[in-house]
This record gives structure tokens, C-alpha cells and sequence, in this order.
């Protein structure tokens, strides 16, 4: 019987030609946070995106041909303008692909290539739908975050409305689903300030107009 695995993680390694040259070019151009460097000069190293680490290994380019390596990160679209403006490589712009993710690849100066993307969920069949009109009234801030964060996202507030209800519909563990990344939660606490929304998660229960 095979193991049950539960939890793991992955290194994955590539060579490059200089060790301190690919950290700078990692970390300055790419957006990567240096973890080490090992032996003097160095000969190995290691650079983290989030929660994943690739490690870097002094070696001929192409000696078993060019490495591929692709990274799911919270907003692609963020991080593809980054590159662009540090004039990374870009040998496949962003696109929503069939296989569910919107993704671009990007090489660096070792011919390695470094693809980056973030999941989507427009793939599959069609569901049909009947929409119909609800007597909505939101709280003025409430409605300007909704209308911020609807354009954030690429969606209509009306999808918006709908992604959040399903989600919220969803036990995971002693909470609720959300669909929200945490670069989007992030996003989400810059609206709070900008509209002044300066009440906790249960004030809706206070509300008096």
C-alpha cells in the first residue's frame, strides 16, 4: 500500500551560471526574497516566493537542458506588470489558459524557464441561469467597497454578490469558505480605510438608519 502523505513540500533546484548573479536577478528583477547562500564563492543558494523555495545550483547552462518551473501566486496580473516594468524575459504573455489558470512564463539569464500564475474558475460547461431583481439597500461604504472591489476582480457587482453567497454557503473546518486570496484580503483592508469603514465584522446587527 502506497503512504498516506498529508503534507509536503517542494524544492525544486535548477543550475545557473553564477550563483550571486542569478540571487540578484531573482530577488531585483523577479520579486523573489534571498534565503541563503552556501561555500565561498557560493555554489548554492535559495530564493522563496511565499511559501515556496527554489534552490540554485552552480552548473553549466543546458547541461540537461533548460529547467521549467511554475509558481501559483494570488493575482498573476499584479506581478506580470512588475516583470514587464524590470524588463524581465517574457517568452509567453498572460493568458487565461484551458487548463485553468492564467499564467505567463518568464526565462532567466540561464535559459531556466520561471512560468507564474494564479488559478481561475471559467472553465467548464455553461451553467444556465435566471437572474431576477432583490430589494437591496447596503450601507453607503459597504457599497462603495462592493463597487471597488467588483472592478478589483473583473466582475459585476451582481457575480461578485453571487461568488461571495456561495462561498459563504461552505463550512470549512469551524468557518466558512472565502473567495477571497489573501493578496484580495489584503486589497480588501486598503478599501476599508479608503471608504472609512471603521466597524467590526457583526455591526451589520447595529445598523440603524
Amino acid at each position: 500500500m502506497n503512504p498516506q502523505v498529508k503534507h509536503s513540500l517542494v524544492f525544486p533546484t535548477i543550475q545557473v551560471g553564477d550563483i550571486l548573479t542569478a540571487i540578484d536577478f531573482y530577488v531585483e528583477r523577479l520579486g523573489f526574497t534571498h534565503q541563503f547562500s552556501w561555500g565561498e564563492p557560493p555554489t548554492f543558494g535559495g530564493v522563496s516566493l511565499g511559501n515556496s523555495v527554489l534552490h540554485l545550483e552552480a552548473g553549466p547552462s543546458y547541461a540537461n537542458g533548460p529547467s521549467i518551473v511554475n509558481f501559483i501566486v494570488d493575482n498573476a496580473d499584479e506581478l506580470y506588470a512588475f516583470h514587464q516594468a524590470n524588463g524581465v524575459d517574457i517568452i509567453e504573455p498572460i493568458e487565461d489558459r484551458p487548463y485553468g489558470i492564467r499564467d505567463y512564463m518568464t526565462r532567466d539569464p540561464y535559459g531556466n524557464c520561471i512560468g507564474f500564475g494564479n488559478y481561475i474558475y471559467n472553465q467548464g460547461p455553461a451553467v444556465k441561469i435566471e437572474r431576477v431583481d432583490v430589494p437591496v439597500r447596503l450601507e453607503k461604504r459597504l457599497a462603495a467597497l462592493l463597487n471597488d472591489l467588483a472592478e478589483h476582480k473583473r466582475m459585476s457587482v451582481s457575480s461578485c454578490l453571487e461568488e461571495m453567497l456561495l462561498h459563504s454557503f461552505e463550512r470549512i473546518g469551524d468557518t466558512v469558505a472565502s473567495p477571497h486570496t489573501l493578496n484580495t484580503l489584503d486589497y480588501i483592508q486598503e478599501l476599508k480605510k479608503k471608504h472609512g469603514i471603521d466597524y467590526d465584522t457583526h455591526a451589520s446587527y447595529r445598523f440603524e438608519e
